[in-house]
């Protein structure tokens, strides 16, 4: 791993991948092609870009059987637990229509209405990840969603993986398509003879599906372009190396383009950790691809002091922020950007992506520094109400005119006057 100072961020800044232009060539042409053929471009893309021949898109109660005999009682007893944790979490999120009524007899409020059809694109290739479904899947269930749709691609066989179904029935939704890529956003986005379109399309995806959800935005709402996965371990002296190079491998080992840095301000842990770096690397299963992420996208930045430290944390504005300090607590109040805080030693990353309860659909890339977490709100959409009385209609009306006036607007003043002119 690189050792940096605080003024040299610059390798470790990252941006929204924006893609080549190549890359977006292909995006339109794919979308593009979904629309004008729906079905029939989701069964050849999906033969050429997967290797899976299909006959049908929508996956059957049988296939859905067969994934529940696939898993132990451990693992559903373990997804159940998980789901259980996320859903707890989010409905503390939910909100509630209100109405205020004032002594002139206005009433002003807002009433909170859940989108009525969400798509869910659910990552394949080298992984499975029932941990996409529960997380993008259950806050929309909280909010009220009436149809939520899962797209995932198969396998050359054809074959979604066990846990992404059992945990969507668990989830709460049975519209699972065997579809992935740009293809799969697209067919959200512009429904097919299959699927039918959605309002809002959720979760993460390679380059081509993240270019394909910002192509679509506008025709649909979505959640965030996600980048590759990122990790800022803020740590003191107090810090174990071991644990702490752990974390770093645990996002390295997600992508090549994964960010794994470490801030601190004790020279012997830095040392350290690089050490143990190369050590686990080893035995690391993904080792190659991990190593890829180190070397290129991964770092150490010694800092002077710890309060250097969390100015730097907060230029990196990360997805995931370990504070791995005597007291986590006291720097809580300092972080100003990051997706999700982790605190103390017990409070490794993975515990956040699989089990405590909050999402780990976070914003990537920086956007951490405006953007929040997957929430409850993310599927519900807000309408003011507004029911102005007389007496305050007689108040305010000049007023009102007034300042249609000043905007150069006629037609909102007289729209205004004429109620007055009626009641005279």
């Amino acid at each position: 791993m690189q050792l940096l100072s605080s003024n040299e961020l610059g390798s470790l800044i990252r941006n929204v991948d924006s893609g080549t232009e190549a890359q977006r060539e292909t995006v339109q042409t794919i979308i593009n092609d979904v629309k004008e053929q729906g079905d029939k471009a989701l069964f050849s893309y999906t033969e050429q870009l997967d290797g899976a021949r299909l006959n049908q898109l929508l996956v059957t109660d049988e296939e859905f059987q067969v994934a529940w005999q696939q898993l132990d009682q451990e693992e559903v007893s373990i997804l159940k637990e998980a789901a259980e944790n996320i859903r707890a979490f989010h409905e503390k999120q939910t909100r509630t229509s209100w109405m205020d009524t004032q002594e002139n007899g206005t009433i002003l409020g807002q009433k909170v209405t859940p989108l009525e059809a969400v798509g869910v694109y659910v990552p394949g290739g080298t992984a499975a990840y029932p941990s996409s479904v529960f997380m993008n899947v259950i806050p929309a269930v909280v909010a009220g969603v009436e149809r939520i749709a899962i797209v995932t691609p198969p396998s050359s066989e054809g074959v979604i993986p066990a846990g992404v179904l059992v945990a969507a029935q668990l989830a709460g939704v049975t519209e699972v398509y065997k579809v992935g890529g740009a293809q799969a956003v697209a067919a959200l986005a512009y429904g097919t003879e299959t699927i039918p379109r959605v309002h809002k399309i959720t979760g993460p995806g390679n380059v081509y599906v993240a270019l394909a959800k910002q192509h679509v935005y506008g025709r649909v709402d979505i959640d965030m372009i996600a980048g590759p996965s990122e990790i800022v371990v803020f740590a003191d002296r107090s810090a174990n190396a071991d644990e702490v190079a752990a974390d770093l491998l645990s996002q390295a080992e997600h992508d090549a383009r994964s960010s794994s840095v470490l801030v601190t301000d004790s020279e012997l842990l830095a040392q350290a950790v690089k050490e143990q770096v190369e050590s686990q690397l080893a035995i690391l299963p993904r080792a190659a691809i991990a190593r890829k992420s180190i070397e290129e996208y991964g770092g150490i930045v010694l800092c002077n002091t710890l309060t250097e430290g969390i100015d730097v944390v907060n230029e990196l504005a990360p997805e995931h922020l370990e504070v791995l300090t005597e007291n986590p607590f006291e720097w809580l109040g300092k972080v100003k950007h990051a997706g999700a805080i982790f605190l103390g030693r017990y409070s490794s990353e993975p515990i956040g992506d699989y089990f405590a309860g909050p999402n780990h659909v976070l914003p990537t890339s920086g956007t951490a520094r405006f953007s929040s977490p997957l929430n409850v709100d993310d599927f519900v959409k807000k309408s003011s109400v507004i029911a102005y009385s007389q007496a305050a209609y007689n108040e305010n009306y000049e007023k009102i005119a007034r300042f249609a006036r000043l905007e150069g607007l006629e037609g909102h003043a007289r729209a205004v006057e004429t109620r007055k002119e009626n009641d005279a």
